[in-house]
């Protein structure tokens, strides 16, 4: 009797270890949500320094910041530390040419992260290399996971303070996705702070929802607004809720085997940092970096889906941002970027908006459209080889950002020619 009573404790233990463990796998799988509300602490919020009650977060003025955006182990030189400045406009600095309330020429540009450029240095935006072709300041007020609503909201409060004859509106296809969410960590998991404002169509017209954030120590008690993220965030039920991890977690985390891919080279990376050195024969970073690519195929291809079911909140926002360039007077550009995570899906299936440029370029004749896939050359096919090696995003090398300088100045050049 005794051997089985330890056979069925042994057992019983043995299920709760693999629970534990796959729990914690599950927990760092950036496919996976596993809290719906995790804790907010003080000391997490302290650092939310970009806080803002109007568009959730914003870029602050006259900042310096240095950031280390790759992984590198005890040791060894980094590569990657960049440097982002703001001025006191909160744009992001051009060393390339100061601002001058002279000039003859002045452009500003509006979008997410990639109008950023993050992951490069201050002199490595297409900003400053724009600002050198041309001769001129080139204000940069993208926003880090901006979606398309709130660069237009920024583009709104800020353009009074600093108006440009031309406005760039630089976004990547995942705004189809942002457009659609009020707190950032129904489809991207872990991303806890980001509360933001947006619009819904109402009618055929657009509707400004607030936040309902208005004091960064609101944040520390989300699940109070529970009702309220969950009926205005369309990604709670469409995405959250089918990605929700759920007991037995060992299903779960054995369900794929990516899953256990990632799991292994996240650990190789943990082995090297405590060994102070690299492991022969495997870059778990790089391997890493791949599989999380390939767990980000199916959000991929669920942005591929809403393009086809709530273009019309899309093409609405593009809308408003020429009817303010006509009430401005300024020349609107509109400019769809990758992220290389759709880039590598779309060099196999074609662009995730499909004719979306297209068919913005025949509504509206004062709006100019890039599609910046179709310009930028890359080696053999390697759509890799233009984002920057190594680092938290897949943000475009510098080399990239001159060639989408050369691309924008000639959009610059040829409306001076017809005007």
């Amino acid at each position: 009797m005794l051997p089985f009573v330890a056979m069925a404790i042994a057992l019983v233990g043995g299920v709760v270890i693999l629970e534990v463990v796959s729990f914690r796998a599950l927990e760092r799988l950036p496919s996976v949500a596993t809290e719906e509300f995790p804790e907010i602490d003080r000391e997490l919020l302290g650092k939310f320094s970009s806080f803002d009650p109007e568009l959730g977060w914003v870029p602050q003025p006259n900042r310096e910041k240095q950031k280390d955006t790759g992984d590198h182990l005890p040791g060894e030189e980094v590569r990657s530390v960049v440097t982002y400045s703001t001025d006191e406009y909160a744009s992001r600095v051009c060393p390339a040419k100061d601002r001058d309330e002279n000039a003859d020429l002045t452009i500003s540009t509006y979008g997410d992260s990639y109008c950023f450029c993050r992951e490069v240095d201050n002199d490595e935006t297409f900003q400053h290399y724009l600002a050198s072709e041309l001769d001129t300041h080139v204000a940069n007020y993208g926003g880090g996971n901006y979606g398309l609503d709130q660069a237009l909201m920024r583009l709104k409060r800020k353009y009074p303070e600093d108006p440009t004859d031309h406005v760039f509106m630089v976004v990547t296809a995942s705004s189809i996705a942002r457009i659609l969410s009020v707190w950032k960590h129904y489809q991207e998991f872990g991303n806890i702070l980001a509360v933001k404002p947006r619009y819904v169509l109402e009618n055929g017209d657009l509707e400004r929802v607030e936040s309902p954030v208005d004091e960064k120590e609101e944040l520390l008690d989300l699940e109070s607004k529970a009702d309220f993220l969950r009926k205005y965030d369309f990604h709670y039920d469409h995405w959250f809720k089918p990605h929700f991890a759920t007991r037995p977690y060992t299903t779960d985390f054995l369900e794929k085997g990516e899953h256990l891919r990632y799991a292994g080279y996240t650990a190789g990376k943990e082995l090297e940092r405590r060994l102070g050195r690299s492991v022969p024969g495997i870059d778990f970073d790089q391997a890493q970096t791949q599989s999380a690519l390939r767990l980000e195929r199916p959000r991929v291809r669920y942005h591929e889906r809403l393009f086809e079911t709530h273009e019309s909140l899309f093409d609405a926002l593009i809308r408003e941002f020429v009817d303010y360039a006509d009430e401005q007077e300024f020349e609107p550009v509109f400019v769809m970027v990758q992220q290389l995570r759709y880039a590598k899906y779309e060099a196999e299936h074609g662009p995730i908006y499909g004719d979306l440029m297209e068919r913005l370029d025949e509504r509206y004749d004062e709006l100019t459209t890039i599609d910046m896939a179709t310009h930028l050359s890359h080696a053999d096919g390697d759509v890799e080889s233009l984002y920057v090696e190594r680092g938290e995003g897949g943000h475009y090398s510098p080399e990239t950002n001159a060639e989408i300088a050369d691309v924008l100045a000639d959009v610059v050049e040829q409306r001076a020619v017809v005007e």
